[in-house]
């Protein structure tokens, strides 16, 4: 296996923001988003600049464009990334709840180095001044939208016919009263004609999470068999998530303990319909006796939920251990999973303990892992091994389905607004619906 090769030396991303990454299959081009830290190369100069690494994998170089400069240090901020029809990439931007603006820039050719101008849709008027949160950008029916979280921090959707040179408010995805620190936290996938989600009551700092399931199809909002749950949708009189299908029910007992506070991490749809979903939850592990719920958690675990089109319901198995929470102010945090998006029997996780032993390990490893049973087993092979620091947050990039590319960034975490991380590429072909053999693995020492 080639070696993983640095594409930028400061960066770092959240996980409810899509398409991170994109790969352009003609020009062989990788495209990234990512945040500097001010512990990272550039130190105060660079932090907060909302960045796109732009790797040529036909050469192996890469450079750094960046779209605002010092917009904010908070990796939240990263951007949504689209191809339009004419080429052209849209990128699509927001703060960490500090302000009430959506930013977006479109290039000025296929060429993902030359950008135009920044615009802005306001939301102060709808929010009343909160601030919004995250960029998602999915198309359904030939109309593109962008889902935010805003209004009552519920996910709220702008939708744009020019494929984002303009876009208008088209009202929420889902709401309730709001608990805590904000309402759902939802993934998203699309394929054209339907937009697939999953998504949690509030934080689950807060709040002892389910998760929910649920697509917007031809202007309706359904739950997982298709019965329609609301008409128009999005809309202002949108319905509570708990009206959706839930995939894992807080307090549900498996073989390894009961699962609690519930958080999502990926979400896929595979051509033939199965939808693919790894989330994460913690075991026998509650707040109830902790006030200020600032108590180390000490086990998560991923979860791969599933479902195919001719099953009744979800099936839902436990993927692996995710080790403890990575921060100690954000208890639920783990080093996060990916699905392919051309394969949804194969997932990335990042975990300081082995899948296939259950032994700690002294850093977080990318292991990949692989079904041949629908996702009821995974068998696992390391990506890393031996790593002097942690290897968190994989990516795999979607866009060209002749190829893997996985991203993932390494370094040290201590928030979201403070790291010193560098963003590595691994690039795989595939062959055989495998991209990783059972003796590959980036082997790292100290």
């Amino acid at each position: 296996m080639p070696e993983p090769r640095v594409i930028n030396d400061n960066g770092a991303w959240c996980w409810f923001q899509d398409e991170r990454a994109l790969v352009d299959p003609v020009r062989q081009l990788l495209v990234v988003g990512s945040v500097p830290a001010p512990e990272g190369p550039g130190g105060d100069d660079r932090a907060g600049n909302i960045e796109l690494t732009v790797a040529d994998l036909a050469h192996g170089t890469s450079q750094v464009v960046v779209l605002h400069e010092r917009l904010e240090t908070d990796d939240h901020d990263v951007p949504a990334l689209w191809r339009r029809r004419d080429g052209r990439w849209l990128a699509v931007y927001a703060k960490h709840k500090t302000d009430d603006l959506t930013r977006w820039r479109v290039s000025e050719s296929d060429d993902p180095t030359r950008w135009g101008p920044e615009r802005t849709f306001d939301w102060s008027e709808l929010t009343g001044g909160s601030g919004v949160t995250y960029s998602n950008l999915h198309e359904l029916d030939g109309r593109l939208y962008c889902f935010v979280r805003a209004i009552n921090d519920d996910p709220c959707a702008l939708v744009s016919d020019d494929e984002g040179d303009t876009w208008t408010y088209a009202g929420k995805l889902f709401t309730r009263p709001k608990l805590g620190y904000v309402n759902g936290y939802t993934r998203y996938v699309s394929d054209g004609d339907r937009i697939d989600f999953v998504t949690t009551d509030h934080h689950p700092r807060d709040y002892d999470n389910s998760i929910y399931h649920g697509y917007l199809a031809a202007g309706a909002l359904h739950d997982s068999a298709g019965a329609l749950i609301a008409r128009p949708a999005p809309s202002d009189d949108a319905p509570s998530q708990v009206e959706l299908t839930t995939v894992l029910a807080a307090g549900s007992a498996g073989p390894e303990g009961v699962r609690m506070h519930a958080w999502t991490t990926d979400i896929r749809r595979a051509p033939d319909g199965t939808i693919a979903a790894v989330l994460t939850a913690r075991v026998d592990d509650d707040l109830e006796d902790d006030p200020d719920r600032n108590h180390p958690v000490r086990d998560i675990r991923f979860y791969a939920a599933r479902l195919s089109p001719c099953a009744d319901a979800w099936q839902l198995v436990e993927l692996a251990e995710a080790g403890g929470g990575l921060l100690p102010h954000e208890q639920d945090y783990t080093g996060l999973a990916a699905i392919d998006p051309y394969d949804v029997d194969s997932v990335y996780i990042s975990t300081p303990v082995d899948p296939r032993t259950r032994d700690r390990l002294a850093r977080h490893e990318i292991f990949h892992g692989r079904t041949s049973d629908a996702g009821i087993t995974w068998s696992w092979t390391p990506i890393t091994e031996n790593s002097p620091q942690d290897n968190l947050r994989p990516i795999v990039a979607p866009g060209d389905p002749g190829r893997t590319a996985l991203l993932w960034f390494r370094g040290e975490m201590t928030a979201s607004q403070h790291y010193r991380c560098e963003i590595v590429l691994l690039d795989l072909p595939r062959s055989g619906g495998d991209t990783v053999n059972e003796d590959d693995s980036v082997k790292e020492t100290a």
